[in-house]
């Protein structure tokens, strides 16, 4: 396993991070499984566990507690909140009022007096920068949160945060979270030279697309990913955009095949390549799926294979635009677009 400094927080996480949203019922992943993951993903040199409040309405958060009884210190554990926890308006966002509340709920449920890393799930366009980053600097300063960071925000949204927390003498997020893989590579333009220019760290999620780069999607195959079952048509091949996303997983399953590599190592190695990036969550539905992501710990891909990738995939493409969370909010609402 490598290790890297989380931003310029002198905190050493390791290259692979253990992502929990597969624990409870999204993952159909009982208490015994979620602990067999964790014990094997420690054993394997993994120290930062990642979940929110909202995997399974909370379960994953009660799972993981847990399975860390007793070795809280020895884990970097990272949570956050922001997603609907119910139907109550008000039990969502970045406010004050919901944050405070949802981090003494977060901590119920993972049994713990503090987290590490507490981030927001995504931007919330209804509350002002000001106002969530006085929240989280006051639960840093009560001892509740060490640091707090973003995900999938946009670049702009990135950078204004960062403006705020200088102008209004506040602390500011350290990292983000975004989505990147092969396949999705549109960070590549404007998010991480953001997160470079201000010393962010970088944690990736989805980066095996899904189930795309896992090895289980291949032509002239049945699609039997545990996705696949509640997004089939993230996997339907009639559609265009799949149809570009399974031409380039043959391309990169043969490139992998003479480089003497899994899948799974091609596609962990190819986020973890990026100077920007910190750790790549993997969410692992059992051990043998986590085993055979661990095989990845320590993958330097060569630079002609990172070249071939360049070749198969456009460095800042993302093939499948429509399966991004960080567009703006006037793209998705003519409203927002005019007078």
């Amino acid at each position: 396993m490598q290790y890297r400094t989380l931003g310029r927080t002198g905190v050493q996480v390791s290259s692979l991070a253990l992502g929990a949203m597969n624990f409870g019922r999204i993952g159909r992943t009982t208490q015994d499984e979620a602990t067999a993951i964790v014990d094997a993903a420690l054993e394997g040199g993994v120290n930062l566990i990642d979940t929110a409040d909202m995997y399974s309405d909370g379960e994953s958060e009660e799972m993981v507690g847990k399975a860390i009884a007793g070795r809280r210190d020895d884990i970097v554990l990272a949570t956050k909140a922001g997603m609907p926890m119910g139907d109550e308006r008000n039990h969502r966002g970045s406010s004050r009022r919901w944050l405070v509340t949802e981090l003494d709920n977060s901590l119920r449920r993972l049994g713990v007096d503090h987290v590490d890393l507490y981030q927001i799930h995504r931007w919330d366009p209804s509350t002002g920068d000001e106002e969530t980053l006085s929240a989280l600097t006051d639960l840093q300063r009560a001892g509740k949160i060490r640091y707090f960071g973003s995900s999938t925000f946009p670049a702009h949204r990135i950078v204004q945060a960062q403006w705020a927390a200088r102008e209004h003498h506040l602390g500011r997020y350290v990292t983000e979270q975004p989505s990147y893989s092969i396949l999705q590579r549109g960070i590549e333009t404007h998010v991480l030279p953001v997160t470079e220019e201000y010393g962010l760290g970088v944690l990736v999620w989805s980066p095996l697309a899904s189930g795309w780069l896992s090895g289980a999607v291949r032509a002239g195959r049945a699609v039997t990913t545990s996705r696949s079952t509640f997004m089939p048509q993230r996997f339907d091949t009639g559609l265009p955009e799949n149809r570009a996303r399974l031409d380039a997983v043959e391309q990169l399953a043969k490139l992998a095949d003479e480089a003497g590599l899994t899948m799974i190592q091609l596609a962990l190695g190819f986020v973890t390549a990026h100077p920007a990036v910190t750790s790549a969550l993997i969410g692992p539905r059992t051990p043998e799926h986590l085993h055979s992501q661990l095989a990845a710990a320590d993958m330097v891909l060569p630079a002609d294979v990172l070249d071939a990738i360049d070749t198969i995939v456009t460095p800042g493409t993302d093939l499948a635009p429509h399966e991004k969370y960080d567009t703006p909010p006037a793209l998705l609402d003519p409203s927002l677009r005019r007078r």
